[in-house]
């Protein structure tokens, strides 16, 4: 026992020696990291329906506990694009169907609450490990569309239209609610079982006492209702641009040329952050009549405990589904962000326990009344570029936004809501995947619908954008997948009934290596790829860089076994060869199959990266190579 808490008592201040390490690069890596995020918690709060302070409450709170529960050392957490998007239909959805926000708060928040504990599960039982195995075309499609969606949506705002202001629209909706008025004057009845057929008397006084604000505020409820989403802003676009208010246009078009504008001067101080503070400065000073966002009362974050005393199982048990996919996407979106900041950071995250991390992360923040989030690209590079190299630097970044909201609060309220949709506007085009974009025109047409030819992976990634953007997300995601996944079958069955064999492990030599010269063995590297190259086996040849010893100066990458390479194999390939040729290597290619090589001039990484007397036809020819080319320059005992 007593060695027990010595031990533990020697390992403590380990942690607390490792975690403080590098508390000044940390200090302001997470201090510069916060500043970014506060414009986007902002905006990704008014996005999602439940205000401003909904999005900074979620970028505290994840950005905190995420970061110190996490398994990625310099991941910055928060409300991000994907989540926020699909928060903004979860929502909606759910006000719908309550009837006000502050009905549906409760339930929303046990969605949200309920998304963290699932990823919590997810970590626990340890699915990280296969994200990975996502395709490309399924990704870009999935960010193209909430490119698309952001766009869409923040039209309204920007031009300075909002559906519950319009009189002459919302009027519209005045038989409907009071329609919905009445249903649900009879479903409290017949709960409180009072509601008798032969006797309306009870429900007449309840009608009663309807008065006309009631009314009012149902009918713009179901006005903006009307008008959420991607289909629901199109329906109204037509009467918005009759509407336009100037002033707002200004106002966003001010904030987006600024945050281009900033960005080629400098990118020491974030340009978001610039235009929010630029444009409200101008439009409260000159006291131009500008639409506010949503008052932010600047008080410490409570728990909304109505989550635990109005639970019921019949109440949650509509939104499980809604509740799983949401903790699937932040899932995807915080490992990929994981991966960016490895490959910045030479580091290896731990996918499990990341999830793990943003599940208590979301899990606390829904209890606060946060949005969900999940980690951030952009802002875990600017925290890495700035210094960050601990899990410190997100916690700290996350009180340097909570001490923002007790200072700042009310001085917050008076930003204008344009400023924020502007904001938006440039990162629903930033968070587009302009590569996968750019890639149609290249990619090989390998299949046909009737007369028409078509690039399989193009199709998979224009249907999820089209389901995502019109229909919805999670389920667009889910059909890219089967759809992915059948293609890659039958793409592999009729290429060959081998088993994928691409090792990241010490390679063999093959019968014809064998007389390979002996004193080029350390200058010379060979890898063997058996196997198609497709989604499932990036991660292996990624491993390739990792492989290589320090005295390898010419790689030799033999590709006579790989009948197939996909979309994703590509520009894992691509990827590689970059680095390589950045560390000053060269690159052999040897007997490449005809689709690869396909694919591979399709890009140009043949021959802008490979030259093509670089590829030779046999090994024969390439070893003809080396023994005139690579020369001895590691000392070797005798």
């Amino acid at each position: 026992m007593v060695c027990k808490s010595y031990t533990t008592q020697q390992t403590q201040p380990k942690r607390m020696k490792k975690l403080f390490s590098n508390f000044k690069g940390d200090a302001f890596g997470g201090i510069t990291a916060g500043i970014v995020a506060l414009p986007l918690a902002l905006a990704f709060g008014v996005s999602s329906g439940l205000g401003p302070s909904a999005g900074l409450y979620g970028a505290i709170f994840i950005g905190f506990f995420a970061a110190l529960f996490g398994g990625t050392n310099t991941q910055i957490s928060g409300p991000t694009a994907p989540m926020t998007a699909v928060s903004m239909l979860v929502i909606a959805g759910i006000v719908a169907t309550k009837g006000s926000v502050e009905s549906a708060m409760p339930a929303i928040l046990t969605v949200f609450l309920l998304a963290g504990i699932f990823q919590i599960g997810l970590g626990a039982i340890g699915l990280g490990k296969y994200i990975k195995y996502i395709p490309y075309p399924v990704v870009s499609g999935f960010m193209t569309a909430i490119g698309v969606i952001i766009l869409i949506t923040q039209i309204l705002p920007s031009i300075g239209y909002y559906p519950k202001a319009d009189v002459e629209y919302v009027s519209q909706f005045k038989p409907k609610a009071e329609e919905v008025i009445l249903k649900d004057i009879l479903k409290k009845e017949q709960e409180e079982g009072i509601l008798v057929l032969e006797d309306f008397r009870k429900t007449i006084e309840s009608a009663k006492q309807i008065s006309q604000e009631d009314i009012l505020e149902k009918s713009q409820t179901l006005a903006n209702n009307n008008a959420s989403g991607v289909i629901g802003a199109l329906r109204v676009l037509p009467r918005a641009l009759k509407n336009i208010n100037w002033l707002e246009l200004m106002l966003a078009l001010g904030t987006i040329f600024i945050i281009y504008g900033f960005k080629r001067i400098t990118k020491a101080v974030p340009s978001t952050l610039v235009a929010l503070v630029v444009m409200s400065g101008i439009a409260y000073l000159f006291k131009l009549k500008y639409q506010p966002i949503e008052a932010i009362t600047g008080d410490f974050p409570m728990p909304n405990m109505e989550i635990f005393t109005g639970f019921s199982l019949g109440s949650i048990t509509p939104y499980i589904f809604t509740a799983l996919t949401l903790a699937l996407l932040g899932a995807i979106d915080s490992l990929l962000t994981s991966v960016v900041a490895d490959n910045m950071t030479k580091t290896k995250h731990q996918p499990n326990k990341e999830l793990v991390g943003q599940g208590i992360g979301n899990s606390i923040a829904a209890i606060f009344g946060g949005i969900p989030g999940a980690g951030a690209t952009i802002r875990t590079v600017v925290n890495i570029n700035s210094g960050g190299k601990t899990r410190l630097s997100g916690m700290i970044a996350g009180v340097l936004l909570l001490v923002i909201l007790l200072a700042l609060g009310p001085i917050a309220s008076q930003i204008p809501a344009a400023v924020l949709a502007g904001i938006l506007i440039t990162v629903g085009i930033g968070v587009m995947d302009y590569k996968g974009l750019k890639a149609i025109p290249s990619l090989p047409k390998d299949m046909k619908i009737g007369p028409l030819k078509l690039s399989s992976e193009v199709l998979i990634m224009l249907i999820v954008l089209g389901l995502s953007t019109f229909w919805d997300l999670i389920y667009a995601v889910g059909i890219g997948l089967i759809i992915a996944s059948l293609m890659f079958m039958k793409k592999i069955g009729d290429i060959t009934a081998r088993r994928s064999d691409v090792k990241a492990l010490k390679e063999e030599a093959w019968d014809d290596e064998i007389d390979f010269p002996e004193n080029l063995k350390e200058e010379v590297f060979i890898k063997h790829i058996k196997g198609p190259l497709f989604f499932g086996s990036t991660s292996e040849i990624q491993a390739l860089a990792k492989q290589l010893p320090d005295t390898a100066r010419t790689v030799i990458i033999r590709m006579g076994r790989m009948q197939y390479i996909d979309q994703s194999g590509l520009y894992a390939l691509e990827d590689i060869l970059v680095d390589l040729k950045s560390a000053g290597r060269k690159v052999l290619f040897v007997n490449i199959p005809k689709q690869p090589k396909y694919m591979m001039e399709r890009i140009d990484i043949i021959p802008d990266l490979i030259p093509i007397e670089d590829c030779f036809k046999s090994f024969q020819e390439c070893l003809k190579w080396i023994k005139e080319n690579v020369k001895d320059t590691i000392p070797h005992k005798k």
